[in-house]
């Protein structure tokens, strides 16, 4: 389990929204590359749809991996920052994902909070037949953090951990500073 960075005092616990810029997700998309390389590059890439496309895809490119699909897990009730969230993730269509038997597989996604959604995802993608399932994700928020385990030893691949919620700069204009 790798992370690059710690928090600053940009994020500390208490502090408003941290907004990430393109050039945030570039250096945490080519830290996340160097991680996977330096164990091995996956067969496949997916990426949990909305907020985990981007850096799927993008990691796609920097590992050379073609195969990338995608899974619909939610536990936000909405858009806005905190926004409520479900009890349990939910799942949408998890037969897109197709034949996963016995591969290699990345999970990936923007941002751990609780860590359920990735959880839940890595259970899907082994009962479907994935012979290896690793997870990565651009960020932690460790406000939300509920587990006795720590990130780092529960997601393999992290590129930075904060403690606020993370305004990507995919998410529009409902998020304006």
């Amino acid at each position: 389990m790798a992370t690059s960075s710690t928090p600053s005092a940009q994020d500390a616990p208490g502090s408003g929204p941290l907004y990430m810029t393109w050039e945030d997700i570039d250096t945490a998309t080519r830290t996340l590359a160097e991680q996977v390389e330096a164990v091995e590059v996956p067969q496949v890439l997916v990426g949990i749809v909305r907020g985990g496309m981007i850096p799927t895809v993008w990691l796609a490119h920097r590992l050379g991996v073609r195969d990338v699909r995608c899974i619909e897990v939610t536990r936000t009730t909405s858009d806005g920052i905190n926004a409520a969230k479900t009890t349990l993730p939910t799942t949408r269509n998890p037969g897109s994902l197709g034949d996963m038997t016995g591969l290699d597989v990345l999970l990936v996604d923007d941002i751990a909070g609780s860590g359920a959604t990735l959880a839940h995802t890595v259970d899907l993608l082994r009962d479907l037949g994935a012979s290896r399932v690793r997870t990565a994700v651009l960020t932690v928020n460790r406000a939300n953090w509920a587990r006795e385990a720590e990130p780092e030893n529960v997601i393999d691949y992290i590129a930075s951990l904060n403690h606020t919620w993370i305004v990507f700069p995919w998410e529009g204009q409902q998020h304006e500073r």
